[in-house]
């Protein structure tokens, strides 16, 4: 059988794994994301320490990016204009490369995480759908018509311009390229900027909440629109708040105020199986990785 490895590269921290499926993970390690050099270095170090009976026969990544995803590009498998400090510009699927001498994956962290979930998880049997995560930042990926989105480069869903309410929300947004952008007014960092304290120790009753899924939903019906996607998977560290799924629910319907007439998205019932969150929970980017090594290892999917 063959045998995969994973790395699921954030900004925060490292996810590593070696398996085949989610009920088959041989070992796994997690640590900080730091510099470049040291944090790819614990990745390669990782891989080699693991000894089993098979070979890896590939390695998929999911990156936070931008990163560079088209296979006939001289900076394929780049981390590229990331405002993360010292990661700019750096060959993060080629380092992967040539210290391991396997085929290597190489796509966004959200596109993985989608393809995670089609293989496994809240996608499975479906063929259009968005996969956002709400976190340190908040950023998109899915698949139309059962391929990953890609075209110049890859989605950056969380850039979109949604309203903002001034005299409402005077709070200008954190996005150092687009200030009160999606990301800007609705990430993680955002709820702690307008209301000094993490997202996690403000109350389900508190203000930040019905503003938050305003905000969301408005990014959400951006993207239904266009789209259609056939279901939405809402995750990140913001999305562990489980209350904020009925209130972004309800405020989808009033956006859209009767416009679709699909039951998916005009009743409760429906709804409540549309915009829902990763049924592989924290493991989708990990094992996403997985599944995009499986693909390249099938020949379905460009590697470096």
């Amino acid at each position: 059988m063959a045998l995969y490895g994973g790395i699921e590269g954030g900004g925060t921290k490292f996810v590593c794994a070696v398996g085949t499926a989610p009920d088959d993970l041989r070992a796994e390690a997690r640590f900080a994301t730091t510099t470049p050099d040291e944090t790819i270095a614990r990745a390669i170090a990782f891989f080699r320490e693991q000894h089993f009976e098979e070979p890896l026969t590939a390695i998929g990544i999911a990156s936070f990016g931008p990163i560079d995803p088209n296979p006939t590009s001289p900076t394929f498998g780049y981390v590229t204009t990331t405002p993360k400090p010292g990661w700019a510009h750096t060959d993060f699927a080629g380092a992967v490369r040539r210290a391991l001498g396997v085929p290597v994956g190489f796509d966004t962290d959200v596109n993985v995480a989608a393809l995670g979930e089609h293989r496994w998880g809240a996608a499975r049997g479906l063929d259009t759908f968005i996969y956002l995560t709400v976190g340190t930042g908040l950023g998109g990926g899915g698949m139309v018509n059962g391929e990953l989105i890609h075209g110049l480069m890859h989605p950056e869903m969380g850039h979109i311009r949604v309203p903002h309410d001034w005299a409402a929300d005077p709070y200008p947004g954190y996005c150092p390229y687009h200030g009160d952008c999606l990301e800007g007014l609705a990430a993680g960092p955002a709820l702690e900027g307008r209301w000094q304290v993490r997202g996690e120790h403000l109350p389900p009753d508190h203000p930040a909440w019905p503003l938050e899924a305003h905000y969301l939903a408005l990014g959400l019906v951006n993207l239904i629109l266009p789209l259609s996607p056939q279901r939405i998977i809402m995750g990140g560290g913001v999305m562990e708040q489980r209350h904020l799924f009925p209130l972004i629910r309800v405020e989808v319907q009033r956006l859209l105020n009767g416009y679709l007439q699909i039951p998916a998205i005009t009743t409760a019932a429906g709804l409540a199986d549309y915009i829902v969150p990763p049924a592989l929970g924290g493991r989708s980017g990990v094992l996403g990785a997985i599944a995009l090594a499986e693909r390249v290892a099938q020949g379905l999917t460009p590697s470096v």
